[in-house]
């Protein structure tokens, strides 16, 4: 597949597309360790993707252990690497969606999840199977991260997935050039990558 701004396969249904919105939060907006610098740059075109379909939207949020010392297997070791964003100290309110984003909730559902992936130990695939969903459209950060995981995660599981490209954010330029050429290269025959625009206009 090239790198044209078009969707491969047709239009987006009304009824069965969920917008899927990774990890906007205050936890990454602001001045903390896990700061992710150009989500500001990409928020207006996340906010205009969840603007045009308000009630398909799900938005998912991390939420890092309450305290250093908890979690299983490697997660333990990350969280004595990252103490300062546990919850005890980071504090809750961080957990929340940005407060451009958190206006859409609702119509719009909150899925909160501790791992990347927003399929592990969470209800996501029972709330799209009771929308009937079969195609998801993918926005938010982190490119390389998070949102690879929702990317993955759906194609597995046979969704039509859809990448948002000028709705996406890293904390790494080299990572999510990489990850975007990767999508193109590697994911092609499932993966579509259009703009916000593109997307809206297929997905009336």
């Amino acid at each position: 597949m090239g790198k044209k701004d078009e969707l491969s396969y047709g239009p987006l249904s009304p009824r069965t597309t969920v917008h899927l919105c990774v990890d906007m939060q205050r936890l990454f907006a602001e001045d903390t360790p896990w700061r992710t610098p150009w989500m500001p740059k990409v928020l207006p075109k996340v906010v205009e993707l969840a603007a045009h379909k308000p009630d398909a939207a799900i938005f998912t949020r991390f939420i890092p252990v309450e305290r250093p010392g908890i979690g299983q297997g490697t997660w333990k070791r990350y969280y004595e690497r990252w103490a300062d964003v546990t919850l005890e100290r980071i504090g809750r309110a961080m957990i929340d969606l940005v407060p451009d984003l958190r206006a859409f909730t609702p119509p719009g559902e909150i899925l909160d999840k501790q791992v990347y992936s927003p399929w592990i130990d969470s209800d996501l695939e029972s709330r799209l199977q009771r929308r009937g969903a079969d195609a998801i459209v993918v926005s938010g950060g982190e490119t390389d991260v998070c949102v690879l995981a929702a990317v993955l995660g759906g194609l597995d599981r046979g969704y039509r997935v859809v990448v948002a490209t000028d709705a996406l954010c890293s904390s790494s330029d080299e990572a999510h050039d990489a990850m975007m050429t990767l999508y193109h290269q590697r994911y092609g025959q499932q993966v579509e990558t259009a703009t916000v625009q593109t997307i809206r206009d297929a997905w009336t």
